[in-house]
């Protein structure tokens, strides 16, 4: 059988890159793709060659049609094949709804919604000549409850669960599984980023039933379950992991 490969946007650090490693150690060849961080992405593709995988490093702005189709014709040239497509990159501006510009909705709704159809296009092309493959999601609450200063990052979160949807239908009969993974409040580098960051944490940890926040490894964990062969009949549909809070009114 051919060796199998593992395109995870977004994949130089946090939660992309965990779910790039875990990958790497179930036996994949990894497509590490980032947009600005460099190093990162060579850190971490040095981490999966030292797990024995190869490891393909692309910068392409997934937020850009044309850029999406470059890092696929790299893919096609390294590699000759795609059987998972994880879709990780996000990005967004964080600022109350009123102050909200034309720029931060489009930057916002690019990367997080436009970039998934076009990659998954290009995915499921790749993934048909081989039999088959699946894709997952990274959304988050904001999708479907309110969160401060999130309304650019929500609503493109609730684009991807409702495209997860469509291409779950419409790729069926290629035999790939579409779903997304949705998670509560998670202590990683892209939180750095709001400006109610401990706010957030302090109140995940205590209002949270499960009794403590969620934490990268997971929504890892649940990722990998939608791409492993137990989750074949799961098409579709957002995952959320959360420890219980978006069931509090």
């Amino acid at each position: 059988m051919e060796q199998k490969v593992a395109l995870v946007t977004g994949s130089s650090r946090g939660i992309g890159k965990r779910i790039a490693l875990r990958l790497a150690e179930q036996g994949y060849d990894l497509v590490i793709n980032y947009a600005r961080s460099k190093q990162a992405a060579l850190d971490t593709a040095a981490e999966i060659e030292a797990l024995g995988r190869k490891a393909l490093v692309v910068k392409a702005n997934v937020g850009k049609p044309e850029k999406i189709k470059e890092l696929f014709v790299k893919i096609d040239e390294v590699y000759g094949r795609l059987d998972i497509f994880v879709n990780n990159a996000a990005s967004g501006v964080l600022r109350p709804l009123m102050e909200l510009e034309e720029s931060h909705w489009d930057w916002t709704m690019d990367i997080n919604s436009k970039a998934l159809l076009f990659c998954a296009q290009e995915a499921a092309k790749r993934m048909e000549k081989s039999g088959g493959g699946k894709m997952v999601s990274l959304s988050s609450l904001g999708s479907i409850r309110y969160l401060k200063n999130y309304t650019t990052v929500g609503v493109s979160k609730a684009a991807v669960e409702a495209l997860t949807r469509y291409l779950a239908v419409e790729l069926a009969e290629k035999d790939i599984v579409v779903n997304a993974v949705s998670g509560g409040a998670v202590d990683t580098d892209a939180l750095t980023h709001f400006p109610n960051r401990e706010e957030l944490l302090a109140d995940a940890a205590q209002r949270t039933p499960a009794g403590r926040i969620v934490e990268a490894d997971d929504l890892v964990d649940t990722v990998m379950f939608l791409l492993s062969d137990q989750a074949t009949m799961i098409r579709g549909q957002t995952i959320i992991v959360d420890g219980g809070i978006s069931l509090l009114v």
